[in-house]
């Protein structure tokens, strides 16, 4: 099964795909997880888009045209990443958009036909498997075991952001927009900066 994690928007679920040639599905990789902490550190790109818009969002060259100038930081660091075109389905649910089924290549491009028409039946495949899921193995917090891993990710970082309060007496949202202001300007993400945080290599008070 492919990689799930939090999407980069709402702490939303995730599935990421990464394509051989032309898009379609693959096993995840470490780029393509680089790629959603991006958009989670600067909470912009396909992705969260795609979960506010509740429809396809799709960005065929991060390197030129529309989707630079739509998301100038989120491309500048899709690209350093080797992610040349992204393409973001959001996980319809009863409640709202549960996440994205996320696409990714390493050239630019779009879907063909057949991609378009076949991304949103993978999406609705995804949605009723995580549903079943759910329903059949969730744990006392909620959270399916099989996310288990996936959920460390979001805990460090509320976990950072809690220590963040703590150092700087601000509140939650001032310390998670500290924690991702950090990871940016280090080019780092902001799983990378919580982690810092925690392990008290990085103190925000000495800054």
């Amino acid at each position: 099964m492919p990689e799930l994690c939090r999407s980069a928007a709402e702490r939303r679920r995730t599935v990421r795909v990464r394509p051989r040639g032309r898009p379609g599905l693959g096993g995840g990789a470490v780029r393509e997880r680089r790629d959603g902490e991006i958009q989670y550190t600067l909470g912009e790109g396909p992705s969260p888009e795609a979960v506010r818009l509740r429809a396809p969002v799709f960005a065929p060259d991060l390197r030129r045209g529309p989707d630079v100038r739509r998301w100038p930081l989120f491309s500048d660091q899709a690209a350093r990443a080797g992610v040349a075109a992204a393409f973001s389905v959001p996980l319809a649910g009863a409640g709202g958009a549960l996440g994205t089924l996320d696409l990714y290549r390493e050239t630019a491009g779009g879907l063909d036909g057949d991609e378009v028409r076949t991304a949103p039946l993978v999406a609705d495949a995804v949605v009723l498997a995580v549903t079943a899921l759910d329903r059949a193995s969730a744990d006392t917090d909620g959270v399916v075991t099989w996310l288990a891993g996936a959920e460390s990710d979001r805990e460090e970082i509320h976990q950072a952001t809690g220590m963040i309060m703590a150092q700087l007496g601000v509140g939650a949202e001032e310390a998670l927009l500290i924690l991702r202001a950090r990871a940016f300007t280090q080019g780092r993400t902001s799983s990378e900066v919580a982690r810092a945080v925690i392990d008290r290599t990085m103190d925000m008070r000495h800054d």
